[in-house]
């Protein structure tokens, strides 16, 4: 079970979703000619992506986080997934029914929220950054998606949503071990100066330390 949570965790990765999502938004404006829905997309993606990072940043360098919520930054996994498989989802059923659309993106939805789930089996994150990591891509999704009701007249190509379907069955499997963290990790030392990195454990060691001794019965 624990290596069946490894490899399904694996679809909320950037390496993975990132090539995707491009592709979608390069079909969008040059093939579906909505270049304006593209940009929106790719602007609350980028939104999504600065804001979970500036909290990794935060926490690794300087070691702002929260003890009582467990938080030190937002799971950029569940960031992902909750910001790409909906509007994914609906790029590959533009051109069907109103209701096919909303099935899919609500199944696209639930995919997510298991992703982010998946992050708690793994040990990557605790249940507040997971859940925000998920909040998070949910509103961007939220905001490319509005106003997207009804079948589209774009012809939309075969080879896409089969590209799309057979790179999410395959990529977890073969994709080699993601460096984001590490990248992560190296640009917070440089900015603040440190020679290592915060981790969870500082965080809690620091309330443990400050936390005032309990008086004793008199």
């Amino acid at each position: 079970m624990s290596m069946s949570w490894h490899l399904f965790t694996r679809l909320g990765e950037a390496q993975i979703l990132l090539p995707l999502d491009l592709v979608a938004m390069a079909w969008l404006w040059l093939g579906a000619k909505r270049g304006g829905l593209a940009l929106r997309w790719l602007a609350c993606m980028g939104t999504a992506a600065t804001l979970t990072t500036i909290t990794k940043l935060a926490f690794i360098g300087w070691g702002v986080g929260s003890a009582e919520w467990d938080f030190t930054g937002i799971s950029g996994h569940a960031m992902f997934a909750s910001a790409s498989f909906p509007m994914l989802a609906w790029v590959s059923m533009m051109n069907r029914s109103e209701a096919t659309q909303r099935a899919g993106i609500v199944t696209a939805f639930v995919l997510a929220a298991a992703i982010a789930y998946s992050r708690l089996p793994v040990h990557a994150h605790s249940p507040s950054e997971a859940l925000a990591g998920f909040l998070v891509g949910c509103v961007a999704s939220v905001m490319s998606l509005r106003g997207l009701t009804g079948s589209h007249p774009a012809v939309l190509p075969l080879w896409l949503p089969t590209a799309l379907a057979a790179a999410l069955l395959a990529l977890p499997a073969s994709a080699p071990a993601p460096r984001t963290h590490e990248w992560v990790t190296r640009l917070s030392l440089e900015l603040s100066g440190r020679d290592r990195p915060y981790v969870r454990n500082d965080l809690h060691r620091r309330v443990r330390v400050t936390s005032p001794e309990p008086l004793s019965a008199m």
